[in-house]
């Protein structure tokens, strides 16, 4: 027979060998509900990096393969790179989560069926967020299941997946409906990620995406002149071409604007963002936000109708959850009410409330603009 064979490892019932693996530190109130998610795994291994609750004895207690050391200083690329190199060199793919994270049964099959031969990665639905009334939130889709050999974490902060090996890394595979969501603590503090990313900036300067993590950073903290300054400057960047990602920068620049009272800038930069990414529903919705503040009705019906004329959903995590909820909704239907077009208000607080139909000020705008129709006079918050 001519030719060369390309064998896969597999088990004795054909599949591939999936390792689960993953990086924790005092996460036993999520061990139980971790470990019956990544049961579908062969193996599941972890690197506790100093735990003082009960996480390591739970997790070993339910199977895991648990090595514990403390990484200092800390940095997650180093984290994740060492529990990496705890996956045995026998699995063919690797799934790498947190222990706030849950995937949905049935994901092994799912992963199977979409890997194929030389694969390199798979992307998958990823739930960053849920909404007070559990609907989702922030959604995109993530590349954190990798083929065993020639990859490495690479960044202090927001790391990701290098490839190391020689040649080209093999294709990345799309597993449709494998699904994984984030369940975090909402109490645990991100206060170690601000000098990590000063510190990623500072290792590698030229890397546009983690300038733009931290003119984001920086707006989280309110310091409004350091993140227009980074992120300026990360829009000056050669590399910094993706326009998502621009547009982005460009909204948190007007942000931080309007924070700083300075709206004729935060206007400046919001069209600016809309001129980048027009494809995208957030530059809109911010700008119909900032009309409405201003009370300036006939901007806000345009703009959220521009954003509501947009009905494809990015896959990235520029997308964020209140474009596609019921805020522009919600805008339109107190800019139809403030300009006298009542049925026109009353059917985008319908719209509205069909979207968060938990949300009593939605509720109640409905009822108010239906007793309009009955001849009373409200005016919906």
């Amino acid at each position: 027979m001519g030719g060369a064979l390309i064998f896969e490892r597999r088990d004795s019932v054909g599949r591939y060998q999936v390792c689960v693996y993953a990086i924790c530190k005092n996460e036993e109130q999520f061990v139980d509900r971790w470990m019956d998610s990544m049961s579908e795994a062969d193996r599941v291994v972890v690197l506790d990096t100093g735990s003082t609750d009960a996480t390591v004895e739970k997790l070993r207690a339910r199977g895991a393969e648990v090595t514990v050391e403390v990484i200092s200083p800390w940095r997650f690329d180093t984290a994740r790179n060492r529990s990496m190199e705890l996956v045995p060199e026998s699995m063919d793919i690797c799934v790498c989560t947190d222990l706030d994270e849950v995937l949905r049964p049935g994901w092994r099959e799912l992963l199977e069926e979409a890997w194929v031969p030389g694969a390199g990665q798979a992307t998958y639905r990823y739930t960053w967020s849920f909404n007070p009334d559990s609907s989702e939130g922030v959604v995109f889709w993530y590349e954190k299941i990798h083929a065993r050999r020639g990859y490495r974490w690479v960044h202090p902060v927001h790391e990701v997946l290098a490839w190391t090996g020689e040649g080209r890394p093999g294709p990345t595979v799309v597993a449709d409906g494998v699904q994984l969501d984030h369940h975090p603590d909402p109490s645990k503090s991100r206060g170690q990620y601000l000098p990590l990313l000063e510190l990623s900036v500072a290792e590698d300067p030229e890397d546009d995406r983690n300038v733009h993590y931290l003119g984001r950073e920086y707006l989280f903290r309110g310091r409004w002149d350091d993140c227009i300054r980074t992120l300026k400057g990360h829009l000056a960047m050669p590399r910094a071409t993706w326009r998502d990602e621009r547009a982005a920068s460009m909204r948190y620049i007007a942000r931080a604007y309007r924070e700083k009272g300075e709206t004729a800038e935060a206007r400046n930069w919001y069209l600016r963002a809309v001129a980048e990414a027009s494809h995208l529903r957030e530059p809109w919705t911010d700008l119909a936000m900032l009309l409405y503040e201003l009370e300036e009705w006939e901007g806000v019906l345009y703009f959220t109708g521009q954003a509501l004329a947009i009905t494809h959903r990015p896959r990235t995590y520029i997308c964020e959850a209140a474009p596609w909820g019921s805020l522009p909704y919600d805008l339109r239907s107190i800019a139809f009410y403030r300009t006298g077009r009542m049925q026109e208000a009353l059917e985008a607080a319908r719209a509205a409330l069909k979207l968060e139909p938990e949300n009593e000020r939605l509720r109640g705008n409905v009822a108010l603009l239906e007793r309009e129709a009955a001849g009373e006079t409200p005016s919906p918050a």
